[in-house]
């Protein structure tokens, strides 16, 4: 917690300078290195129920930033970036870049790799835990 909240608020700043949020930049990001996804397989890369995927989805459509990709099965209705999602996806990634650059400076590669080690290996115990293994 001592890292997550000030890294989450610095991040909504810098993403604030582009009219998004942590949680709309995610859905960008994941959409951008996945061409498509659902608002399930959504719901589950960021770990939140439906209906706050369902107001996430809803903004990010009506900023014309990304649409629905018409399919064979109504329910399942995939969605991928518009044009107009794509440019901000790579302004905004600029943007996420300097951030991670900056709170990153003075900490040497090895150490950086160590501590992503280390981020993987308690993300995997608390998913183990969740699925009760």
């Amino acid at each position: 917690m001592l890292l997550y909240r000030p890294f989450e608020h610095h991040l909504n700043i810098e993403l604030g300078k582009h009219g998004l949020y942590r949680a709309e930049w995610t859905i960008l990001y994941y959409l951008a290195n996945n061409e498509s996804a659902t608002l399930v397989e959504l719901a589950q890369y960021q770990r939140v129920e439906k209906p706050t995927m369902t107001r996430i989805i809803r903004s990010l459509e009506e900023s014309g930033f990304i649409e629905h990709i018409p399919g064979k099965d109504r329910r399942e209705k995939p969605m991928k970036l518009t044009e107009l999602g794509k440019k901000v996806y790579a302004e905004v990634r600029v943007t996420v870049d300097r951030f991670e650059q900056d709170i990153l400076e003075g900490i040497s590669e090895e150490q950086q790799l160590e501590a992503i080690e280390v981020m993987n290996a308690i993300r995997n115990q608390l998913i183990s835990k969740e699925s009760g293994k």
